[in-house]
């Protein structure tokens, strides 16, 4: 795993995930996606096996459910975002990054 990748998963994970237990994830699945999606779906799991509401009447209420809908969505963002080491593209097909345009004023000056 080289810097680029650790700095991009540790911007998605938290700067507090472990990252030592980040490269042994990356070795094995090698997919800095993979290792993000992992990690992501074991604290969704985490959520789903404890209550995600409780209530203690007149004291105090916690609800997790926007915890849990939190991760969902960023579990969606990152299948549909670029990760960095995603393959690219060899046929030069693709997207170009740069793109050149020409600026012209919607209406003549006089």
């Amino acid at each position: 795993m080289d810097e680029f990748q650790r700095s991009w998963l540790l911007a998605q994970l938290g700067p507090d995930t472990d990252s030592t237990d980040l490269e042994r994830r990356f070795f094995r699945l090698r997919s800095a996606r993979a290792v993000v999606l992992e990690v992501l779906g074991e604290r969704r799991a985490k959520l789903l096996g404890d209550p995600l509401k409780v209530t203690v009447d007149g004291v105090v209420t916690m609800d997790l459910q926007e915890n849990l809908r939190g991760i969902e969505r960023q579990i969606e963002q990152v299948r549909r975002a670029p990760a960095p080491d995603d393959p690219g593209d060899e046929d030069g097909e693709g997207e170009a990054g740069l793109a050149v345009t020409w600026l012209a004023p919607a209406r003549r000056y006089r």
